[in-house]
């Protein structure tokens, strides 16, 4: 068991779900982002993942896409990004994972990308973009920098395909809820559907399972007690911010960490 599975075990014995949150560095700010892990820290979010601005974010919706093309135009490079990360993980005591596209990876250099992030205290990434046939060792450099490469399955993803990501996969997995980009509709449906597809899942891996894409607000996470191990939300909160600024988006965190427990 890995640092990053034992941590997730470990929050797990006082709550029926973990929270992971999503914030998209430079976006609206640098400022606001600091106080966003601010307010994260306050309610204590198990899992945050940081988001490296690219240019065509494929598994992003419109929300994120403008999200990404404006912390560009503010300025943040990867050498900002790296900067963030590592002050972030100063004041987090939650595990911190770098989300982003494999061209960043490919710009690096496998291995120098997996020293970058475990230089600046991440824990592990998320490549939406890249698929496991791809990976051609990525998975043992991120190994030897102690970096968990999370990978994602689908409801479309065949038993073959889950056991090949079960076998790569590390930290834990992260099963993409529906088909499409993050954000596109307004929740996520627990039906026996999704109940089916998390149980493949589970028959893959015994890995703690991480639900995204469409999560928005506390009785979703409260409708995944006893299927999930951890609830993703990264759309809603960036749209509370959007639209009723610190005071939604402080609602809005603290409504969700409230839903890990009852």
């Amino acid at each position: 068991m890995n640092s990053l599975t034992k941590t997730i075990r470990q929050r797990l014995e006082d709550r029926k779900i973990l929270l992971m949150t999503h914030l998209i560095v430079g976006y609206p700010s640098l400022d606001v982002n600091r106080r966003m892990l601010q307010i994260m820290a306050e309610h204590d979010v198990d899992l945050i993942e940081l988001q490296c601005p690219f240019s065509e974010p494929m598994a992003d919706g419109p929300t994120f896409v403008h999200a990404n093309e404006k912390a560009l135009a503010n300025g943040v490079t990867l050498p900002v990004y790296l900067d963030f990360f590592q002050e972030a993980v100063q004041t987090s005591s939650a595990p911190l994972l770098m989300m982003g596209y494999y061209n960043t990876a490919f710009r690096l250099g496998h291995e120098a990308f997996c020293q970058s992030i475990a230089a600046v205290g991440g824990q592990g990434f998320i490549l939406p973009d890249l698929p496991i046939d791809e990976y051609h060792g990525l998975e043992k450099l991120a190994a030897d920098s102690a970096l968990s490469p999370i990978q994602l399955v689908t409801p479309t993803s065949s038993v073959e395909r889950l056991n090949q990501i079960a076998e790569l996969a590390s930290g834990f997995v992260y099963a993409v809820a529906r088909k499409g980009v993050t954000g596109a509709r307004t929740e996520v449906a627990v039906d026996d559907g999704l109940d089916d597809f998390l149980a493949r899942c589970r028959a893959a891996t015994d890995l703690p399972l991480a639900l995204g894409f469409g999560l928005r607000e506390p009785d979703d996470l409260r409708r995944l007690h006893g299927r999930a191990d951890i609830a993703i939300v990264g759309s809603a909160l960036l749209n509370s911010w959007e639209q009723h600024g610190e005071a939604g988006f402080r609602e809005l965190i603290a409504g969700l960490a409230a839903a890990r427990y009852s």
